[in-house]
């Protein structure tokens, strides 16, 4: 009676078991909330990841919800554990930093095709310039902010260009528009500040973070003139407006990790003042060269 008791609490106490079918044993498709609470569940720190011992938890329930049995995740071996870990990282950690985002278990998981595409972006965006180009399209009321209206309209948006949004009813828009912001509106503030967005919409790479900028012994004029490049989209020899948004937003997430359009203001403001420009809004090689020079500088670990 007592090992009829305990097994039928170790499978109430697999949260993937739930999602079973119990005859084939697949995964059923799950629906934007179902996937909500996956989530939640795994990311018990609420930092954005399953990683560490959360990753373990996973893994050991993700596995033991399959089996035909009703083992107990305690039964995976540390040595199944370590070999499962690199095979299921292999594949699904695709920025290979250890840990699984949001996006990486949208991968895994069977789901809702429609809400599936919300986190599939075949071409991720090429720079920040872009992504700067789009929140001042989607911040309608120049609040700082994109609001649940706001992201609803950008979702509405990314529907239509799949084709997919005649099969998506407004009430599902909805509750696609309020699982987004559970899972990207990191402070709970019903919002999503810039760096909260930059997690739903990701650039491609911040090329600033790449190791030459990083205490450069010495930067060649190449090095300047890739990164002038990147962010002066329409060639006109200077950076300006978006660009130079995108350019200050990258700039900014090397020094802090959440940031909001006040911050990505005051930052402009403080990095130009420190290069001396002229006030009119656009930087050029010279000033470009400065700001980087500064960032070379700069220690690994300053958060100034």
């Amino acid at each position: 009676m007592a090992e009829s008791k305990r097994v039928h609490i170790e499978k109430a106490q697999n949260f993937m078991r739930q999602y079973r079918d119990p005859e084939s044993r697949e995964l059923k498709k799950l629906s934007a909330n179902q996937f909500m609470d996956v989530w939640s569940h795994y990311d018990r720190d609420g930092n954005g990841y399953i990683e560490g011992t959360e990753l373990d938890g996973f893994l050991r329930e993700f596995v033991a919800s399959a089996n035909a049995t009703d083992i107990s995740p305690e039964d995976l071996s540390e040595h199944t554990l370590v070999e499962l870990k690199s095979c299921f990282m292999e594949a699904y950690d695709d920025n290979q930093d250890g840990k699984i985002d949001i996006r990486e278990l949208a991968q895994l998981l069977p789901m809702e095709e429609n809400f599936l595409l919300l986190f599939r972006f075949d071409n991720p965006l090429e720079s920040s310039v872009e992504f700067m180009k789009i929140w001042r399209e989607y911040d309608s009321d120049n609040s700082g902010y994109i609001e649940a209206d706001e992201l609803k309209n950008f979702l509405r948006d990314l529907l239509r260009e799949a084709k997919k949004i005649n099969d998506v009813s407004e009430d599902k828009l909805i509750e696609y528009t309020d699982t987004m912001l559970q899972v990207f509106d990191s402070n709970k503030d019903g919002r999503l500040q810039l760096s909260e967005m930059a997690k739903l919409l990701p650039v491609k790479e911040n090329f600033l973070c790449r190791q030459i900028f990083k205490g450069a012994a010495k930067l060649t004029k190449d090095d300047i003139e890739k990164v002038f490049s990147l962010y002066d989209r329409d060639n006109n020899g200077t950076i300006e407006n978006e660009e130079l948004r995108g350019f200050l937003k990258d700039l900014l997430e090397l020094v802090k990790k959440d940031y909001d359009a006040q911050d990505l203001i005051d930052f402009e403001d403080t990095i130009m003042r420190g290069v001396g420009y002229d006030k009119d809004g656009k930087v050029a090689r010279k000033e470009l060269t400065m700001i980087l020079l500064a960032l070379a500088k700069l220690p690994p670990d300053d958060d100034q």
